[in-house]
């Protein structure tokens, strides 16, 4: 497993392919996961919004508010719980342990690897493709 990592790694820093996003995936994840608080289109008018602390923002302007790069960094570290979000009282997703599996590289805006899980790269390949 680690002789894996390693090697993704690697070839992520050498420009090679390491595994592709599959947004179609993503959004299958999205609808099971994250639709709840965040809404069915992202607006951030899930079912459930109201009751928390924070409403969530609709995640379909991460590009604009960033400057119009996807801050494919924060969004990684903010879903797998690397930078916690007061609004869910503890790490988001509450179902991060799910997302915990199957360590993959994948680069973020600057070019920069960072580790994640396979669903997550899926994930945000579809938040991206939502931007406005």
């Amino acid at each position: 497993m680690k002789k894996q990592i390693v090697a993704s790694v690697f070839g992520c820093l050498l420009g090679f392919p390491v595994l592709a996003q599959n947004a179609e995936q993503g959004q299958e994840i999205y609808s099971q996961y994250c639709a709840t608080c965040h809404g069915t289109k992202a607006l951030g008018d899930g079912p459930i919004s109201d009751i928390l602390l924070v409403k969530p923002s609709s995640l379909r302007r991460l590009s604009a508010t960033n400057g119009g790069v996807f801050p494919t960094k924060r969004v990684v570290m903010r879903i797998d719980g690397r930078d916690p979000l007061l609004a869910h009282g503890s790490m988001m997703p509450v179902y991060g342990h799910i997302f915990a599996e199957q360590d993959t590289p994948m680069k973020t805006e600057t070019g920069q690897p960072i580790m994640t899980s396979a669903l997550i790269v899926d994930l945000v390949a579809y938040l991206e493709t939502l931007q406005e």
